[in-house]
């Protein structure tokens, strides 16, 4: 009995041990593992709240792995076929009033995405939040009585990416994103983002509720609801063409 006792609390050690020794790179991988997979299809709405107005944004999203992503329009009507497309490193835009595909540049990044307070980056992720940033996790923190890791993510010399700084707060028991800030080159706080109502959709337990607050416009607040989404669909790389983004009607 005393060996067994002994053996007991060795393995339990070793558990122990083997559990702090995750690193940040880690916990944001398996983070971002859990809410992508390798293919990830969702049908979201987006409101967007101004002191003077509110205008309500619906569109449909696809994206293959972190290269490859896909968000058309599909409502209001006056926007309505508008379409994003990342293909790597390039990120076009398909405007049907005008009928012309734009090339987005990177001084564009950090514009407004629709009218929103989310960038053109954070839509489409143009930075790999993995490779682009040196991971740190710098503690442990309560969001809304959940206990998360908190990471500290720093980019990368001359990584193409357009914030000075990003913190993550990644809850412990499910990986899941619970809170995010994210800073400029000068590390004033920008945004925040919080991330709510969590449930089961797609087979995942997902949050699918995304609150963007910019920190310094009272009244303003953009929120995203995800109202389907669909997990490793079979997709192909040929899906993401400049000839779907204006063909493709959901």
């Amino acid at each position: 009995m005393k060996y067994l006792l002994i053996l007991g609390a060795l393995f339990f050690t070793t558990l122990v041990a083997n559990a702090q020794q995750i690193t940040a790179k880690q916990i944001i991988a398996k983070s971002q593992e859990i809410v992508r997979g390798d293919s990830h299809e969702a049908v979201i709405t987006m409101t967007i709240e101004r002191p003077k107005y509110t205008r309500e944004v619906k569109m449909k999203s696809w994206s293959l792995r972190d290269e490859l992503a896909l968000i058309i329009i599909m409502a209001p009507a006056r926007e309505k076929g508008t379409a994003f497309l990342k293909r790597y490193a390039e990120i076009y835009n398909w405007v049907p009033s005008i009928e012309r595909v734009v090339k987005l540049p990177p001084s564009m990044m950090m514009q407004s995405w629709m009218g929103s307070d989310f960038t053109n980056d954070d839509l489409i992720r143009a930075a790999s939040i993995l490779e682009d940033y040196n991971h740190t996790l710098v503690g442990e923190e309560e969001v809304e009585g959940v206990l998360c890791y908190k990471i500290e993510l720093l980019p990368k010399p001359d990584a193409p990416v357009v914030w000075g700084k990003i913190v993550n707060w990644i809850s412990k028991n499910d990986f899941l994103e619970r809170r995010a800030e994210f800073y400029d080159e000068d590390e004033f706080l920008i945004n925040e983002m919080i991330f709510s109502d969590i449930k089961k959709m797609g087979g995942r337990t997902v949050a699918t509720k995304i609150v963007v607050n910019p920190v310094e416009d009272e009244g303003n607040t953009t929120t995203i609801i995800y109202e389907d989404v669909k997990f490793n669909q079979p997709i192909e790389e040929s899906f993401f063409s400049e000839r779907n983004m204006k063909t493709i009607r959901p």
